[in-house]
């Protein structure tokens, strides 16, 4: 059966949670879950249709929408721009998100475990946000990005101070090879005493990858240990990339 189209802004939150949780609950978990032990990240399949991918890149030609722009060359974070939404975010992000949550906090909690780091993060997302703002963390972190011929991203993390959620997602809204060229997500694992490893990955139009946002738990002699990793994207070629970054903390 086909999914049911959900633009921008044609549904309120609460239904658009439950439309896309249908689409949640529909991705192989255990999978998804082994792929984030083994590699830190995770491809999914298809969360958002062309339709629902396009009306969220349109997005961005309304400033309104969004808090604040971010040139990266300006602040040497490499090229291109992004911007965050404000609080009042389009049903499809905030439904999405809420949808997305349980299935992460899963996985968040076995890691925590195995790090023996405390996992309180609560059942209920907005019962995890309040503790953010409580804690002085009250700006929006959704993301609308889009980069251009030239543009690229300098590895990095999206820590924005004590409260951190440790995985993340981010979603394709453009057709790889047809809309742009280059522009592939950048991972790099840092490895106790060994050179770092690297993981490229193209994101089909629509799909999701979920990956770490800090560091992933890895075996050692000694029991488990913390690999850090960062994220960024590879130079486009050619083209128009637009992406959405869903993050599960506050900045």
């Amino acid at each position: 059966m086909p999914h049911e189209v959900v633009t921008a802004d044609s549904l309120p939150t609460e239904l658009a949670a439950t439309a896309f949780g249908e689409r949640v609950a529909g991705q192989d978990w255990r999978a998804l879950a082994a792929e984030l032990d083994g590699h830190g990240c995770a491809l999914t399949g298809p969360l958002l249709t062309p339709a629902e991918c396009s009306s969220l890149a349109a997005l961005y030609a309304d400033e309104a929408r969004f808090r604040s722009t971010i040139e990266m060359a300006r602040h040497r974070f490499g090229a291109g721009e992004y911007r965050y939404f404000t609080h009042d975010l389009p049903p499809v992000v905030a439904g999405l998100r809420a949808a997305l949550y349980p299935e992460l906090l899963c996985v968040a909690r076995a890691w925590a475990e195995r790090l023996g780091r405390p996992g309180t993060w609560p059942d209920e997302l907005d019962d995890w946000i309040a503790i953010c703002h409580r804690a002085g963390q009250t700006r929006s972190a959704q993301i609308l990005l889009r980069y251009g011929p030239g543009d690229w991203n300098a590895l990095h993390r999206d820590l924005f101070g004590d409260m951190i959620f440790p995985l993340q997602v981010v979603i394709g809204l453009d057709v790889p090879g047809t809309d742009y060229t280059g522009g592939e997500f950048l991972l790099v694992e840092q490895r106790p005493r060994a050179q770092s490893r690297g993981t490229a990955v193209t994101v089909p139009q629509g799909h999701g990858l979920i990956f770490t946002t800090r560091d992933r738990p890895v075996r050692s002699a000694r029991g488990w240990s913390a690999a850090p990793m960062r994220h960024g994207v590879s130079t486009v070629r050619t083209g128009r990339r637009h992406t959405l970054g869903l993050v599960f903390h506050e900045a």
